[in-house]
């Protein structure tokens, strides 16, 4: 009995195409024939329903009948409402084959120096390394993908994830200030790398498939893990860091480029300047030299709500009943 009800409790999927989220609602119709049975006892119909005391006349069809016909089909399609029904489009579970790839962004107070020029409009670094993340994010589906953020700190925003749409969210609301101010470039690397540990993905120590991308504008200036010791982490491990530089020389950066350098041919990553247009495909076609892992991508359902519609619907009709009783008063008065 016990088992039967849990059934009852969980969702039901009609014809494929179907569900009803929260069936449990639909005990609530099992109500209807005892409030129509209570509304036949004249010492009881006038609390059941509003104005129930015209309405006790036993055929439904009759013209004073009408208001408990509306009310009955509300208060049937309310509970239905209540049950969310859904429309469900399946997405199958498949396997596919991508990297893992934690994105790590500076968000130092530097990075609002405007020093770049995109169609004839002077933006800031943040704003020229926005397309760098969009294309990571939008361009790479069979990749799972995080983000760091960091400044005086570093700070999880995302762990890897498939859902690239949130993700791309997330990224169109990074802006300076979230973090105390400066520049730790070892921890923004140190939190990524502990965020791509997975013991299944490791052989010999090594991290199979994963990278990271760090797109700076400074030098290290706070922080607790020096960058060269979170780099030698990441040699360790097997994980390339993919470094990109943003701010024009000689325009008020304080850009280290040489731990830039450093920090990519140590892991067996590469440089990129951001003002360079080919910077994207470039790290795109380095990673891609490398084996791409094997994932199992969760099946998942895409729903809509019909809620809205079915509840809509409900309560316009339970809004008409006393108006609908009230039209019908005078009648039955002249009659009487």
């Amino acid at each position: 009995m016990r088992s039967n009800l849990l059934a009852f409790l969980e969702p039901w999927v009609i014809a494929g195409e179907w569900r009803i989220q929260s069936p449990v609602w639909l005990a609530a119709l099992a109500l209807l024939p005892l409030a129509l049975w209570l509304r036949r006892r004249r010492r009881v119909s006038v609390w059941v329903i509003p104005f129930s005391g015209w309405w006790h006349r036993p055929s439904a069809l009759r013209t004073g009948q009408w208001p408990v016909a509306l009310a009955c089909v509300g208060i049937m399609l309310l509970a239905c409402a209540l049950a969310r029904p859904q429309r469900i489009q399946d997405k199958r579970e498949v396997k596919a084959k991508g990297y893992d790839i934690m994105l790590a962004v500076d968000l130092s107070r530097s990075m609002l120096t405007e020093d770049y020029v995109r169609d004839r409009q002077v933006i800031n670094r943040l704003e020229a390394v926005r397309p760098v993340l969009s294309a990571f994010i939008q361009r790479r589906p069979n990749d799972r993908i995080g983000l760091v953020v960091f400044s005086g700190q570093a700070f999880t925003l995302s762990p890897l994830t498939f859902d690239h749409t949130w993700l791309a969210r997330q990224a169109e609301r990074l802006q300076v200030g979230l973090i105390e101010d400066g520049t730790a470039i070892g921890d923004g690397l140190g939190v990524s790398l502990t965020r791509l540990e997975q013991r299944d993905r490791e052989e010999a120590g090594r991290r199979k498939g994963a990278f990271v991308v760090l797109l700076t504008d400074g030098a290290n200036n706070r922080g607790i893990m020096p960058p060269m010791q979170a780099a030698e982490v990441a040699r360790a491990r097997g994980i390339p860091v993919f470094t990109i530089g943003a701010g024009r020389m000689g325009l008020g950066s304080d850009l280290d480029e040489g731990l830039l350098h450093d920090i990519a041919r140590m892991t067996g990553g590469d440089f990129y300047r951001a003002d360079d247009v080919q910077t994207v495909e470039r790290a795109f076609t380095a990673i891609d030299k490398a084996t791409k892992l094997e994932f199992q991508a969760q099946s998942y359902y895409q729903t809509t709500e019909l809620f809205p519609w079915v509840a809509g619907t409900a309560l316009l009709l339970l809004a008409i009943v006393p108006l609908s009783a009230l039209r019908l008063a005078p009648r039955r008065k002249a009659a009487a």
